[in-house]
């Protein structure tokens, strides 16, 4: 039995604490919905400025954040996520971006990472896929969101492919995680996401989705990504897998499905801090 990657060290987020613990460098983790300003329908810990709550809550809860990170939010990079599988890599003058102005976030950008230290890169979730990767020696992180769409567009591998690429990252080299996300115990999607799936693994064999009636398959976006993981050159050892649900979860995480839309978003988080 595996061990799940993500512990609660606190109400507002969980933390991977294996990469926290690397080097006393990196600092990783997702928030949950727990101990925060906002109203319902988004109570009450919600980080997503996209969403309608109400702006100065949000920032209050991103400010409270920051605190407990010891990250100040001046710090933090944001983007404008579009359910694609663009890659930036992330710089110091790109932090304070869409932090507490979603317009002035990372335009169409989906996967972020970065080389340098004291840059929290931040994604915002609700049941899509969080993927987290470093490479320990480079000294590389990075963080995507992969929904259904960003999944079959394989981000994840762009993620590896832009590294190898452009860092000259050995792909044997890098640690990935798959975080909190919605299980295929509550995702049911139809023929269409499933012809995409089949698409972008090409294969027949250990599918990530079960039909469970006629044009209906419960489908799991982790196994999915895992599969994309190692298809892009990632060992399988090298790939940790979060267990929790964000839909089931009801009491840790707001879920886009759950909650028929109208919800908050939790917040994927990662940096290298300054010794």
């Amino acid at each position: 039995m595996t061990t799940e990657p993500f512990s609660e060290k606190h109400k507002h987020a969980l933390f991977m604490n294996k990469w926290t613990s690397l080097n006393n460098e990196v600092i990783a983790g997702f928030t949950t919905k727990q101990g925060g300003f906002s109203n319902a329908p988004f109570t009450s810990f919600n980080l997503g400025l996209h969403v309608n709550d109400d702006q100065s809550s949000v920032v209050k809860n991103r400010e409270l954040l920051a605190d407990q990170l010891g990250f100040s939010t001046a710090r933090w990079t944001c983007a404008d996520q579009t359910h694609d599988n663009h890659i930036a890599k992330v710089s110091i003058d790109d932090t304070g971006k869409g932090v507490f102005n979603y317009d002035e976030a990372l335009p169409a950008t989906d996967g972020l990472y970065t080389r340098e230290k004291n840059v929290l890169l931040t994604l915002c979730f609700a049941d899509c896929v969080p993927i987290y990767f470093i490479e320990p020696v480079e000294k590389i992180i990075g963080v995507a969101h992969a929904g259904w769409k960003g999944s079959v567009k394989d981000i994840a591998g762009e993620m590896i492919r832009t590294w190898k690429e452009h860092e000259g990252v050995d792909s044997d080299n890098i640690i990935t995680a798959i975080g909190p996300s919605i299980g295929a115990c509550c995702y049911v999607v139809d023929d269409y996401v499933i012809g995409f799936v089949n698409e972008a693994l090409q294969t027949e064999q250990n599918v990530p989705y079960e039909q469970i009636s006629e044009g209906q398959y419960a489908l799991d976006l982790k196994k999915l990504n895992r599969a994309l993981l190692i298809k892009a050159g990632i060992p399988a050892e090298n790939i940790e897998v979060s267990s929790y649900c964000t839909s089931c979860e009801d009491t840790l995480f707001f879920s886009h499905r759950r909650d028929k839309g109208k919800t908050g978003r939790m917040l994927s988080f990662i940096g290298l801090k300054e010794q």
